[in-house]
């Protein structure tokens, strides 16, 4: 994966820039929060039933650190706050929740892992659930967030 630039303004308290080249202009206006350079595209194999190439991922990293388990609670009370519909995956080495925002009508991914909080893009994925999941994940915390997104085209 390689990482691309994501420059945002309040409500974004901390962000983290990746790389400018890989951006290839994605993010680098200020106001666009949760622009999402790559979106995946969804395969239909005939043996292995859903497969997608391509991905994006905003990874949101707290200041200070938190522990897996408290950063679930902390998106499992964003989630029970609505305005979404979610599910979560069984039997996966961590939380993903599979989640529809009623609100702007998108479905996203998101995962805990390692300290961080995945919002991994689907194909007809929007900017605004993203960036609109991120301002309630900040507005229950106490923390600051680094935000990085990674595409694989």
């Amino acid at each position: 994966m390689s990482p691309t630039g994501l420059r945002g303004k309040p409500p974004y308290p901390t962000v983290m820039a990746g790389d400018p080249a890989a951006s290839d202009g994605a993010g680098d206006d200020p106001g666009d929060g949760f622009e999402i350079p790559v979106h995946p595209e969804r395969r239909y194999p005939y043996d292995e039933g859903v497969t997608y190439e391509g991905s994006t991922v905003f990874r949101l990293t707290p200041s200070p650190d938190h522990k897996d388990a408290a950063l679930v609670d902390l998106v499992e009370a964003v989630l029970d706050a609505g305005p979404y519909r979610f599910g979560d995956y069984y039997d996966l080495p961590m939380p993903v929740y599979l989640v529809r925002d009623e609100g702007t009508g998108d479905v996203f991914r998101v995962s805990v892992r390692d300290g961080r909080v995945g919002l991994h893009v689907l194909p007809e994925t929007e900017p605004a659930g993203l960036r609109a999941f991120y301002e309630r994940l900040v507005g229950r915390g106490d923390a600051e967030w680094q935000v990085d997104c990674r595409t694989e085209r």
